[in-house]
């Protein structure tokens, strides 16, 4: 039996970021120190049982179905309620949670897990193979509209219930992501009863095994979820494997950046998530109060072209935007030094990250104007450039609210290419499910992904299948194809690591995207607060939280 499957080294590397106090110091910048300090929470004298953690959120999620969710903010509230099958550890092995156990099959297609039979879902529902093969039917179910889930459990095609506490697991290939992505929040495990009663509002009604149970959301103020008093299957990453120290947690949307940590500086919340960077030096030195944060991994935060319309369908006009966008200095002005700058489609610490693509894109103004002459683009009397009686326009779409100074980076570029005689044109929407995703109306947007293999790029750059979600840039390259899908079967690390070395490269070199910045999650906390750590991936977990009195 395979009690823990282990990743490769360059894994175990990559995942050590985790649990970082830096309180007074010790953190520098964005990058989290890879020494855990678990002791620092749980049993500490003068720290208590019970209380309400405030905790306030950057902004409001779109839904509290794992499965539906898209947005990386609402998994700090998913991961209190939901449980999942495996636990990710930070050196890179796969442990049990839900599942006590599993064997692979020869070929890699298949996987039969043993399951924990002591746990209840909050509604009281039995967990257990059906409610596993009825979680993993649902998540390709196209009734159930599935976002991120959808592709954390490609290559998944059915699933046999071999009795009470036991299932079979069969994939369409063989997927070397696919364990380690049954430890994401999304594919965390809902009560099939309650995702029967509700429906498409299980997401204002979320159910799970996990170590709270949901009391509350009151739109655009904030959630409550409770402690589970029956809980008693914590994983490996948390210490208390019992049920949480702490009676509630208040979750509080707080869009704007300075109220968000002013209101832990005035003790009005406990605690509030990212952090903008002025504000980190203060906080580190600040007696009453502590910076927490991990590096994410997966796929930093990206501008992509819209390949799919004229003129960017170039490839010498996008790089010629390459060449003018001055990404250093935008990331040293807005994130003072405490944000690194992206350079690929993957961020360090994932295995097969490129590090030679570091260094290869410096601004080239010159190249630029050369690169967009030889295509015909002529400035007019205004500076913008003409062909064919078209002026050059680039359609640049970010989400409200601005998140991580994204705004910012928006209005910085427009200032930089106009100067190549490029017309920005910015576009700020609530709505982005239907401008990017619906209507794919932009040039250029931004996105990233939290993900701990580089099989994340499958999704973001895999030719789009007939009646699937349009990928963002709109790429259909058949060398490409077959480089994903290589690289989402090979068993031999090395070759795995020179298969995404290559759709690195080809990225970059075809100005498909323009990497920005790797997203350090940040968190400031008063001194009160004891035990907030970090998963593998960077989301926080609240089962060794306790407040002292």
């Amino acid at each position: 039996m395979n009690r823990s499957v282990s990743w490769t080294k360059y894994v175990a590397l990559a995942l050590a970021l985790v649990m970082v106090l830096s309180g007074c110091g010790a953190a520098s910048g964005g990058k989290a120190s890879s020494t855990a300090t678990a002791s620092q929470g749980g049993n500490q004298a003068g720290t208590a049982e019970g209380g309400n953690l405030t905790f306030a959120l950057a902004t409001s999620p779109d839904t509290l179905d794992p499965h539906r969710s898209g947005l990386a903010v609402a998994v700090r509230a998913i991961r209190t309620i939901y449980d999942n099958l495996v636990v990710q550890l930070p050196d890179g092995s796969i442990k049990p949670w839900l599942a006590k156990e599993w064997t692979v099959s020869e070929d890699g297609k298949s996987y039969t897990f043993k399951l924990r039979e002591d746990v209840k879902f909050h509604d009281g529902t039995p967990f257990n193979a059906e409610a596993v093969k009825y979680n993993l039917d649902r998540v390709i179910d196209p009734a159930t509209k599935a976002a991120n889930a959808l592709a954390l459990i490609r290559p998944y095609s059915s699933s046999e219930v071999i009795d009470e506490y036991t299932i079979k697991v069969n994939l369409a290939a063989p997927s070397q992501a696919f364990l380690g992505n049954l430890s994401q929040a999304l594919l965390g495990i809902v009560s099939p009863t309650a995702a029967k009663k509700y429906g498409d509002q299980l997401g204002k009604n979320p159910v799970g095994t996990g170590p709270y149970t949901f009391v509350k959301w009151d739109e655009n103020a904030d959630i409550v979820v409770a402690k589970n008093k029956d809980y008693k299957w914590g994983p490996d990453t948390v210490e208390n494997k019992g049920a949480p120290y702490i009676d509630t947690i208040t979750f509080k949307i707080v869009p704007e950046e300075a109220t968000r940590i002013g209101s832990v500086q005035s003790k009005q919340v406990l605690a509030a998530e990212t952090v903008p960077p002025q504000n980190i030096a203060a906080l580190k030195s600040d007696p009453n109060q502590q910076l927490l944060q991990a590096n994410t991994v997966g796929l930093p935060y990206t501008l992509f072209f819209n390949l799919r319309k004229a003129p960017w369908d170039d490839v010498k006009v996008r790089q010629a935007v390459q060449s003018a966008v001055d990404v250093e200095s935008i990331v040293k002005t807005l994130y003072l030094g405490n944000y690194e700058r992206a350079w690929s489609a993957l961020s360090p610490g994932i295995l097969g990250y490129d590090k030679a693509l570091e260094g290869s894109i410096t601004p080239d103004i010159n190249r630029a104007n050369q690169l967009l002459d030889e295509q015909g683009w002529v400035k007019g009397a205004d500076g913008i450039r003409v062909k064919d009686g078209k002026r050059l326009t680039l359609k640049y779409v970010d989400g409200s609210p601005n998140r991580e100074k994204r705004n910012d980076i928006a209005a910085i570029i427009q200032q930089q290419l106009k100067q190549l005689g490029i017309a920005v044109e910015v576009v700020i929407t609530k709505d982005i499910a239907t401008v990017i995703y619906q209507n794919l109306d932009y040039d250029l947007y931004g996105n990233s992904q939290v993900n701990s293999d580089p099989n994340a790029l499958y999704a973001f750059y895999h030719s789009s299948a007939e009646g699937e979600r349009p990928t963002l840039s709109g790429l259909a390259d058949p060398k490409i194809d077959q480089l994903l899908e290589q690289g989402a079967v090979e068993k031999d690390a090395s070759k795995r690591v020179d298969i995404y070395g290559q759709i690195q490269k080809y990225l970059i070199e075809q100005a498909v995207i323009l990497p920005i910045y790797v997203f350090p999650y940040t968190v400031a906390a008063s001194k009160d607060v004891q035990g907030i750590k970090f998963d593998s991936l960077g989301y926080p977990l609240f089962n060794d939280v306790r407040i002292q009195p």
